[in-house]
Parts: structure tokens; sequence; C-alpha cells
């Protein structure tokens, strides 16, 4: 995540602006801006860098990197046109030469040894493996640390990580198989139910798997709140987070226990805002997009990803299930620092109901055959894996992510699945990056004119390392030595991110006038909600018990001042202590109750049965 860029000190508006918000300080909601809209990332990079001097790296900050050369200038208006026996000159190329020599690649490979363990040293995440692409050839491909704090067993280049948000650009290499016609139509050849997010398969429905098909039509059930976008909505639409979903709608509930299915059932209940015009970076909006498109194939996705891109590709060890991850022998956990600052496997993140826009997982030596195709244009050893155009067509701006936040910064784009970024020559930068709050950061940036990329995967919390090493290694490659220090920059962002969500409340200090609860069976009692479904509030022998979701989560309440109680928040989305406030009628029995965290798009008020 880029901070604070060639700003002043103190200048906190790239900050405000992560996520690729297209309104700062609105985006980082409760709740919504905890699990990392990491979308956002590159392009706020590329915002508050100076890309507008013309560095093709990610991170040529203003005054910390030699100055790339000035473009050249344009022929004489004066020379004279070619004769007729000459032939005609040949068209430009879509894109400017390359700026980096084999010698500048090897120079940032030879780096990327002590820049890694260097890093991992100051953090202490347990776990990383980097893997570099160039021309075809992988130059580079290692494990760093543990798989599990405490335990002997290292990490390697197979060593299967989850991906989070890294699935994204993943998914929509599978979706552009199937829309060119790779993949397999008809039902699941294993007779498969469901697949691990619960969506049941069926038969193609006769309809065309594309990217401008409506997913309504595929997708049974779907609706938004606008009866005309809920027709008009496409599989671009979902995937690009240009739908007029609120950023990270669903989120909460998969963190409260709700399968795919009731979750995007939801969707129609959250507020919209103007279609295809604002960018807001949704999981589950991606998800019914992909879901789609496997649905119009008949089979699962994690068939589709399986027939159209990992058993082509050799992707062996690659899966879009959770269960396929805990299942496999070399596999790195999820970790997070304790307060102590010593790093626990100490959470479980089970991703499965959005599994095409955050439950994928892989190896480092997986990424490597991926990351090969896409430089190559869809080909893999020879073979055409995925169509060039339609793997093309998933690198196009869909919709702006990351307005300029100076004269000088460059406007972020969001595509099919990646983040799409140009500097002032027009050389594409590409990049993704993915976090589990509860254990995962990872990485993919890639420069197409330079058949360059690299994959950082980790087993940590987000601390900064798998973006910072990716910048380093650009800008290595570019300038022969970082253009910044990049560890501590994303490391402030990502803490404030951290405090993103959290309640201004400090729910731990009650007033001094603090008012009495009222008798405990004022309160208890079944609540419904058509989002979030139904709350219970019960007696349990240290008072008051909350329980929400469907196989019902428990929090138990702490009395803060009269009718409002509070609860520590878990999960993904995670804020720390939020509000249960309690409203009543004539009555001496609650009418409604409101849960604070929940309320960001206000459907978190239930309402007694």
């Amino acid at each position: 995540m880029g901070r604070a860029g060639n700003r002043p000190a103190g200048d906190t508006a790239p900050i405000r602006a992560f996520n690729g918000c297209m309104h700062p300080g609105k985006c980082l909601r409760p709740g919504r801006g905890r699990p990392l809209a990491v979308s956002g990332l590159a392009a706020l990079l590329l915002a508050t860098t100076a890309l507008a001097s013309g560095a093709v790296g990610p991170g040529a900050a203003s005054g910390a990197a030699p100055s790339p050369s000035q473009p050249s200038p344009p022929p004489s208006l004066s020379e004279p046109p070619p004769s007729p026996s000459e032939p005609p000159p040949k068209p430009p190329s879509d894109q400017p030469p390359p700026l980096l020599t084999r010698a500048d690649v090897d120079r940032a490979v030879a780096r990327l040894d002590g820049v890694v363990q260097d890093m991992m040293k100051e953090t202490g995440v347990p776990g990383v493996a980097v893997g570099v692409v160039h021309e075809d050839r992988v130059l580079y491909l290692k494990g760093f640390g543990r798989r599990h704090v405490g335990e002997p067993a290292a990490v390697d280049p197979g060593t299967v990580f989850q991906l989070a948000s890294l699935s994204k650009p993943i998914s929509s290499t599978v979706v552009a198989g199937a829309v060119a016609g790779e993949g397999t139509d008809g039902a699941d050849a294993e007779g498969e139910g469901t697949d691990g997010a619960g969506t049941e398969d069926a038969g193609g429905d006769g309809g065309e798997a594309g990217w401008d098909e409506p997913v309504a039509r595929h997708l049974p059930g779907f609706a938004l709140k606008d009866p005309w976008v809920s027709g008009h909505a496409t599989v671009t639409d979902l995937m690009s987070h240009r739908s007029g979903l609120p950023d990270h709608a669903g989120d909460l509930l998969e963190d409260l226990g709700y399968d795919q299915a009731y979750i995007l059932s939801r969707l129609r209940d959250e507020p919209l805002a103007p279609f295809r015009a604002t960018y807001a970076y949704t999981n589950f909006g991606f998800t019914a997009g992909a879901e789609a498109v496997a649905r119009a194939k008949g089979v699962s996705w994690q068939k589709l990803s399986e027939d159209t891109l990992f058993r082509p590709a050799g992707m062996d060890s690659t899966s879009t299930t959770f269960a396929d991850y805990e299942k496999a022998a070399n596999r790195a956990v999820a970790h997070v620092p304790g307060p102590d600052g010593s790093w626990q496997a100490k959470y479980v993140r089970d991703a499965d109901a959005q599994a095409p826009a955050g439950g994928t997982s892989s190896t480092a030596e997986d990424m490597m055959r991926w990351l090969r195709l896409q430089l190559a244009g869809g080909k893999l050893d020879g073979r055409q894996i995925i169509d060039t155009e339609s793997l093309r067509h998933t690198r196009l701006p869909e919709i702006v992510s990351q307005p300029p936040t100076s004269p000088a910064g460059r406007t972020g784009f969001y595509g099919l699945g990646w983040n799409v970024n140009y500097d002032d020559q027009g050389r594409l930068r590409l990049s993704h990056s993915g976090a589990f709050e509860l254990g995962a950061n990872t990485n993919v940036t890639m420069l197409p004119g330079e058949q360059l990329g690299i994959v950082v995967l980790t087993n940590g919390k987000p601390v900064g390392l798998a973006d910072a090493v990716a910048e380093d290694f650009f800008d290595i490659a570019r300038y022969g030595k970082p253009a910044r220090d990049w560890l501590p920059l994303f490391a402030a962002l990502y803490a404030q991110l951290d405090e993103a969500g959290v309640s201004p409340t400090d729910y731990a200090d009650p007033p001094e006038s603090a008012k009495a609860a009222r008798p405990g069976g004022a309160y208890t009692g079944t609540y419904d909600s058509a989002y979030y479904g139904r709350a219970t509030v019960t007696t349990g022998p240290d008072g008051l018990v909350l329980e929400l979701g469907p196989e019902p989560k428990r929090f138990p309440l702490r009395h803060y001042d009269g009718d409002t109680f509070s609860f520590e928040t878990t999960g993904e989305n995670a804020v720390g202590p939020t509000g249960v406030t309690f409203t009543f009628d004539q009555g001496d029995t609650a009418r409604k109750l409101r849960v604070e965290y929940l309320d960001e798009t206000g459907l978190g008020t239930f309402t007694r049965r």
C-alpha cells in the first residue's frame, strides 16, 4: 500500500484515500475497511509516487532516484515523406520498448535474498516464498522461514499458502478461458452436488458464459436493490467492482458463518451507489460474477478452475477449496502477532464462501507457471491455454479506482481482477495484493512490456512485507537501489487500517453518570433482521449473551450505560468492542436492538419477533 508517497511529511491524504476509494474517509468503514480492500493498493502507490516522471517501476519517488530518460522528440514535420518505392513505416507498438535489460533484472534478483531476510528479521513474519519470471524464465524461486512457528518444517517453493485476494487475478484468468470456450460444459464429471462454498451445481443453463452476460441470467436468486440494475449488471460489472454495491458488502455475513448462497441472496438488501460510475471493492460482488460463469458452464467453481486453468497449466497444488488447503501436508498456516509481539498460529481462515475472490491456495512453484502464462499471453510450454484476446480483456481499465490526489498524480484503474496502471509513456503495470487479517499477505506485480513479474507469499498478518519486497525489487531493477524505505511506509498504512472501523466509544470506560440496566428479562428474546437473520438474547451465568449467525456465535454482553451494552467482535473483520443498544416502545420489553458495527449501511437493527 502506498503511504504518503512524495507528499510532505504529515500529509495523510494518501492514507485516507487507500482502499481504491473514490470518497476518501468513507471507505475505511466499520467491518469493511478491516478486511483490507487491497485492490486500491497499487493504484494508491502509483498516485502517490513519481510515476508521473516516467518511471516504469512502482517506487520511483521524486528526488529519491535518478530521473528516467526523457522520451524521444517526435520527428520533424519538415522531413520528407518516404518515396513510393520505400516500404511503409511500421505502426507504433502498443507498448513502448522495454527499459530494463537482463543485467538490470539480474541485479534485482541477486539482492532478493538479503531484502527478504532483512524484512523478515524486522517484522518477524514466519514464512515467505518468492518467485520471479523474466522473458518466460523462472529466475528466482525460494522459500524462507517456517510453515508454523515453533515447528521445524521449512517453507519451500512447494509450500501451499492461502492467497487471499491474490485469488482475484487467478479467477479472472479462469473466466477469461471460460468465456473463450475453454473449460468443461455440462454437469461435474465427479457428480459433485455442491462446491466448497455451498453453491449447487447443475447442467449448463443454455446461456453464454460471457463478460457482458447479465449475472441474473445465470445465477438463480441474484438481485440487487434496484430492479433495473439487477437485470443489467454483468459479469464485468461485478468483477470490476462497479455494480454500485457498498465497499465489502456481505463480508460481515461471512464472519457470522453464513454460506455463499445466503450471502449472495442478501446482496439485494444493500443500498446501491450509481451503477457503473462508482468503484467499491466487494468480495461477494466479484464472487457473484465468477459463479455466474461457472453456472453457465454447468459446473462448480472449483471444477471450472481445474478444467480451465489449473490442470492445463500444471498447477497441481492449486485449489479453490479450503478442504484442499487443509489437507496439504506441506502448507503454511496463518499467523498473527501476539500482545508481546511474538507470532502465533492462532486463527483459521476458511474463505470458501468467497472462493473466487479470496479462497484460492497455491504454491510459489504453481504461481510461476501462472505468471509465465500471463506474461506470454496465455501460452505455457508451447500450448495456448487461455485465449490471448480474452486474457488481454482482463487488463483493460473498467473503472477509476483511485483518482489522482495531486496535479502530478496518476489515475489508478481496476480491470477484471487486476489493478491497472500506466506510466507517462503508456507502460502497463498490473498488480494485486491479498490480505487476511487472520494471517496471510500476498502480492503479485508484473510489467507485461518488460516480460517481468514477481510473486510474494507470506503466512503472516499484513505488516507490509509482501508489498515492500515487490516494490524494492522493481526499484532495484530500475535504479539500482530502493527509491525509498517501503517497509515502514506499508507498515504504517496497515497499522492505520487496523484502527479503521473502531468505535469512537470507549466501552471499557463507562461514564461516571452511567444509568443502571433494566432487569435481564427486558432484553432477552428473539429478534429478526432480513439481512443478518436471527439475533437471540439469553441470560448466561455472567449476564446477557447475544447470539448471531446460522450456528449461532455467542457474544457475552457487557453493560455500558442504560440500555447500551458492548461485546468483543471476532473474525476477519473484527473491530474490537462494539455497541448493542436496545430501544423500547411503551412496554417493559425491548422492541429493537441495534448492533453498531453491523449497521454501517443501515442494516444492523433487529426487531423483536
